[in-house]
């Protein structure tokens, strides 16, 4: 086992990585950005270097200074948590070059998965049905024209690389095919510095499905049931469950199916460690690959509350060598879970973010409530990173039980001196259409339309 780790990685989840370590009786090192300096994942690991200025391009992105902070504290391993170069196959070849243990897939392996459009290929290699659309990257107007035209309108351009919504633009004709090309192409060099994009179908009223794997060092791949993440602004996860609703009432025996789909995707790539295989499924149960994060997502903690795996932690215990002591057998799913991602945004502008300084703060407690967070009273978010201030999740015997208690839960939680999300959650909370399970990845764009839209604001 590990007996110091490097955590490369900021917020909340930095603190989750943190706790993980403790509890496996593992040193700790935080690194941190001049304006991360008062960060709480700085407050609770053993050691903390600061690695340089605010901008992510002068800290957090600067693997030589990532690796210089691990060599001076000795690490055994470093965990890149999510975002930042947590998916960066160079990275992983340079901790290993260095004897330093990289905590997530290995460099081959998110080769093989390198971007979008190498993952939607090997997909189809293991048997696992695409939306239609582009064999590869598109490398100009006159192709972007042909395939459209090939697949109907309308398409989806997506960048390559990245996620988190950016480089993707939906077009319904050549004319917004064009525009949306050359602005997804932008915003994906500006966002991951690359600018490739390709294009496929675009599905209407699609429900967003992942599926979450672990995969060890001799071979062994299982997964640990599904996670509903439609409910989204701008492609951008807001609530997450599990198990789907989706599933639950309507396409119960796609279950199985989908969740082996991504065991053999992870298969065909020879996956190691923690991953998400994401999915979009339509409203007659067809499923398609999306493509497959390469580390822990931003929603574990819901698989984590219905399961009991402890997800972090099976990511250390396998980098340091450990098979899984869990067959696909041993998943056993209790309950339903609920996540709300609390970020500084006023969702009735929208989501413009709102940093600045948190006046109040007070979480909600009770049974079953879960808070995973960095903030506290007087700590300032910075405008110069994401704007979650934590999560916020709730399981309950059923999925009925769960929403009444995250209603409960977010009517209870105070944060003055910014904007959040929350007000919005808990109306998503009492909507009718969530109540029953009946929404698609365009949800919050109806909720926010129109008359719905002023009912909640009276209400707010």
């Amino acid at each position: 086992m590990f007996e110091k780790i490097l955590v490369a990685n900021r917020g909340e989840i930095a603190v989750r990585i943190i706790r993980a370590c403790k509890e496996l009786n593992i040193r700790t090192v935080a690194v941190y950005s001049e304006v991360d300096a008062n960060s709480m994942h700085v407050q609770l690991a053993d050691e903390a270097i600061c690695i340089g200025k605010a901008a992510a391009s002068e800290s957090y992105l600067r693997i030589d200074r990532l690796i210089s902070a691990a060599e001076v504290t000795d690490v055994d391993a470093i965990h890149p948590g999510y975002g930042f170069l947590s998916e960066n196959a160079h990275f992983a070849e340079v901790c290993e070059s260095c004897n330093i243990r990289f905590i997530g897939p290995s460099a081959r392996a998110m080769n093989a998965l390198s971007d979008k459009a190498v993952s939607r290929a090997l997909a189809k290699k293991a048997g696992v049905d695409t939306p239609p659309g582009s064999e590869g990257i598109v490398e100009n107007e006159k192709d972007a024209r042909e395939i459209a035209k090939r697949i109907g309108y309308p398409v989806m351009i997506k960048a390559v690389a990245g996620g988190g919504g950016r480089g993707m633009r939906v077009a319904h004709n050549d004319a917004s095919l064009i525009k949306g090309y050359h602005t997804a192409r932008t915003e994906a060099e500006k966002s991951f510095g690359n600018s490739n994009v390709y294009i496929e179908k675009f599905i209407e009223n699609p429900h967003h499905i992942e599926i979450q794997i672990l995969g060890d060092n001799k071979g062994r791949i299982i997964h640990l049931g599904e996670r509903d993440c439609s409910i989204q602004r701008r492609n951008q996860k807001l609530i997450e469950e599990s198990p789907s609703p989706l599933l639950e009432n309507k396409f119960r025996k796609l279950r199985d199916k989908i969740g082996k789909a991504a065991v053999r995707i992870a298969e065909a790539a020879r996956y190691t460690n923690a991953g998400t295989v994401e999915f979009i499924v339509d409203d007659h149960g067809n499923f398609y690959f999306l493509e497959v994060n390469k580390r822990i997502q931003v929603e574990h903690p819901v698989t984590e509350e219905v399961t009991g795996i402890d997800l972090v932690r099976q990511q250390i215990l396998i980098a340091s060598g450990e098979p899984l002591q869990i067959s696909q057998g041993d998943v056993q799913f209790k309950g339903h879970a609920i996540e709300c991602r609390i970020n500084a945004e006023d969702p009735f502008g929208d989501f413009r973010p709102s940093p600045g300084r948190i006046e109040m703060y007070y979480q909600p407690g009770g049974r079953n409530v879960r808070v995973d967070t960095h903030a506290y009273a007087g700590y300032t978010i910075p405008p110069t990173y994401d704007s979650m201030i934590g999560k916020l999740i709730v399981t309950g015997k059923d999925r009925r039980e769960a929403i009444d208690r995250m209603n409960r839960a977010l009517g209870e939680f105070m944060i003055t001196g910014v904007k959040t999300t929350m007000v919005f959650q808990q109306a998503i909370m009492q909507d009718p259409n969530f109540r029953r399970g009946v929404y698609s990845t365009n949800f919050v764009e109806q909720l926010l339309g129109g008359a719905r839209r002023e009912l909640i604001e009276e209400k707010t």
